[in-house]
């Protein structure tokens, strides 16, 4: 396949590699950590949503680094460690999945990212972590989300992935540019290029790996839409990858939807985050933060915290215990970005194949050491829109997209990205002494080819084949799933060290609520002015 990519960006991203792996240094680009986070949630052997609250034997969700939820008590949320191979990171994911199936009973793990059989909105149950002050905050959190978003577009699920280069990394590429940034900011930038770049060509990953095309009707709760019928019960586009990640989704705000990040600076995007959780909104001022004399919002502002903006990709910093991760950022830099655009994959059993990791390895590497140009309002539209395009009709024969503000095939920009993406899996490859990546991007090639090897078209040509609805075809992948991990039940070893590390996150939150000092409501001012005395702009 002739690289029809810029000759002039091709040399730097040669370049950069050639850096990276040459000399004593070589093994840097290997040393980079990997992260899972997938959200999961629990439903009834009859695919509906779960009422029970979060079992007690998986620990406790306010402390256990593992087994939490995210907004409602009946999703899951299963944290790995960090790793540098993401073999022994989907090892870390799959042992938490067998581990939760020791304790679920009946109840089933649902492998989707539209949600199972919701009940009525306000009977969503919203996710609990006890009576200790950052409990409490983390509740009333979600309280405020029900009360601005509705509790069932909460219910969403996908999987995060988190990814970091090592920082011999970037002190290589800090000498070779002959940076006069300090080495922390240099860093921080090199992230903010990466997220740049991906900014501009995530809908890729939208076209190769989105894998919701279709939700149950009940969903919408006959709000309008535009969806065609599939079944009775089923809704799709027929050309759709990713209905998660559509105007359907998470990118169908009120206030974030004129909310636009800077990631031109870091200085800038903590300006502009700063700024929305620091600004009143009238619709969220007329709701309050209290009702019956008990909190339901954080604030009144655009944001409640930082962690409400709903982006495809996100720079990070592990905080400290009680700091706010803008501070983070502010004090030490970027660490490491999370990606969260990834649809769960319905077909494989944690919900993201090794394959489509390695991929990804090698395409956040072409996005960190690639040319990365300013991202001002108009491509920041229209990257948007590129990616609203795919999400929606990422299938359709013929797809044009916009770069630069001219017209460009789908495939051919597709084509043009993966010759980058090879050169980075070749290096990969050289210093693994195998061809993992390559036949990994070689597997996503296909896809151009065919798109019926795409999991979205997969997933409806499934629902035909089998005469299934979404829901139908939700729960026999998620039973499947549930019979293979409960065939394999963790060595006796295992299941002890991790129901120990279960029963110590219990005594952990005892201990926090046991000792608490001051009342909420000086907590959440205090939590409140750290953020404003910290970063008025």
């Amino acid at each position: 396949m002739p690289n029809t990519s810029s000759p002039h960006t091709t040399d730097v991203l040669s370049h950069r590699l050639s850096v990276l792996s040459a000399g004593p240094q070589a093994d840097a680009l290997t040393a980079g950590l990997r992260g899972i986070e997938k959200e999961s949630l629990r439903v009834t052997p009859a695919g509906r949503l779960a009422m029970t609250a979060h079992p007690r034997s998986f620990g406790s969700a306010l402390t256990h680094p593992s087994l939490t939820t995210d907004y409602s008590e009946a999703l899951v949320e299963l944290i790995t460690p960090a790793e540098q191979d993401v073999s022994m990171t989907l090892e870390q994911l799959d042992t938490l999945h067998r581990f939760v199936y020791t304790k679920l009973d009946s109840e089933i793990l649902w492998n989707n990212s539209m949600p199972a059989l919701l009940p009525a909105d306000d009977e969503i149950p919203i996710a609990r972590y006890g009576t200790s002050n950052i409990g409490e905050l983390k509740y009333v959190y979600r309280v405020g989300l029900s009360l601005r978003y509705g509790r069932t577009m909460q219910c969403i699920a996908g999987i995060h992935y988190n990814y970091s280069l090592s920082e011999e990394v970037w002190r290589l590429l800090h000498a070779d540019q002959q940076s006069t940034a300090s080495p922390v900011d240099f860093q921080s930038e090199r992230y903010l290029a990466l997220i740049r770049n991906f900014r501009r060509t995530s809908w890729l990953l939208m076209y190769l790996f989105g894998a919701s095309p279709a939700l149950d009707r009940r969903f919408l709760r006959d709000r309008p839409h535009t969806l065609e019928t599939f079944d009775a019960d089923t809704l799709y586009r027929p050309y759709a990858t990713s209905l998660r990640m559509s105007d359907l989704g998470y990118s169908n705000t009120t206030a974030q939807s004129a909310l636009r990040a800077d990631y031109n600076t870091l200085p800038g995007y903590l300006d502009a985050l700063t700024q929305a959780v620091s600004q009143p909104y009238p619709q969220y001022e007329a709701i309050g933060t209290h009702r019956d004399g008990k909190w339901v919002q954080i604030n009144t502002n655009v944001l409640q915290i930082e962690n409400e903006f709903y982006s495809t990709i996100r720079p990070k910093r592990v905080t400290y215990p009680g700091e706010r991760p803008l501070h983070a950022l502010a004090t030490r830099g970027v660490q490491y970005v999370e990606v969260r655009c990834m649809d769960i994959d319905p077909f494989e059993p944690v919900g993201i194949s090794l394959e489509t990791s390695r991929f990804l390895d090698a395409y956040l590497l072409v996005c960190a050491l690639d040319d990365s140009a300013p991202l001002p309002p108009d491509a920041y539209c229209e990257a948007n829109q590129n990616f609203s395009a795919v999400t929606s009709e990422g299938r359709k024969p013929g797809l044009e997209l916009t770069r630069d503000g001219k017209t460009v095939s789908m495939i051919d920009w597709a084509n043009e990205l993966l010759a980058k993406i090879d050169l980075a899996a070749a290096r990969l490859d050289a210093l693994h002494g195998d061809d993992r990546h390559a036949r990994a991007v070689t597997t996503q090639r296909a896809k151009l080819a065919d798109v019926s090897l795409t999991p979205s078209a997969r997933v409806l040509q499934t629902m035909r084949e089998r005469e299934q609805s979404f829901l139908a075809f939700g729960l026999a992948q998620s039973e499947a799933h549930a019979a293979w991990f409960r065939s394999r039940p963790l060595d006796a070893a295992k299941e002890k060290e991790m129901t120990e590390l279960a029963a110590q996150s219990l005594a952990e939150q005892a201990t926090l609520e046991r000792e608490e000092v001051g009342s909420f409501d000086a907590f959440i001012a205090a939590y409140r002015a750290y953020t404003l005395n910290r970063f008025s702009v």
